[in-house]
């Protein structure tokens, strides 16, 4: 599963890095935990992996939690439960509008405490504007199909993770004054 952050926030995001990210997580295990312990879909608490990444493939700033996430969960007592569903494992157009609310919701009391700095062009009716209107927009996150096995999925995001924003691969120079890489267009 993967949660981005859409890109109108990159300004916020970039003035309070760390809170921003503590939001996000928070907000990903928030939404993940309201579906998987309703009955509905699971009935029990999810093992949960999620790594933050902060760029795209054209090295822009691209906010975004990669999750690995079990198929089941272990309920009240303690015991195992497995999905009973077919397909993929939660309905992402339930999904989606739970984690913009949610991460809109955060934010947004975030402001009101003064925890987050905004950007010196945005006042706090041009913060409410920009909240109102993302909350009308469809946001990314991706839900895709479950895998016989995670271990290939936990192989591709470590190996993700351990090689950084770019591969050495990419790059082509480097001197004392900057560094030449190859990199995806737009």
């Amino acid at each position: 599963m993967i949660f981005t952050l859409p890109h109108d926030l990159n300004p916020i995001w970039l003035l309070n890095v760390r809170k921003m990210t503590n939001l996000l997580f928070t907000c990903v295990r928030d939404t993940l935990y309201e579906f998987f312990l309703d009955k509905r879909h699971i009935g029990g608490k999810p093992g949960i992996i999620a790594a933050l990444h902060t760029w795209s493939q054209t090295m822009v700033v691209h906010p975004h939690i990669h999750c690995l996430v079990t198929e089941g969960g272990l309920n009240d007592g303690g015991r195992w439960v497995g999905t009973k569903q077919t397909g993929y494992l939660l309905p992402v157009r339930a999904v989606m509008p739970v984690f913009r609310g949610k991460l809109l919701a955060y934010i947004d009391k975030a402001v009101e405490r003064g925890e987050l700095s905004l950007p010196e062009v945005m006042t706090i009716q041009r913060w409410r504007n920009l909240k109102n209107k993302l909350g009308r927009k469809k946001w990314n996150v991706h839900i895709r199909e479950r895998y016989d096995h995670g271990r290939g999925i936990l192989i591709y995001l470590s190996r993700y993770l351990r090689g950084g924003a770019m591969s050495n691969r990419r790059i082509t120079s480097y001197t004392k004054e900057g560094v030449a890489f190859r990199h995806r267009t737009a």
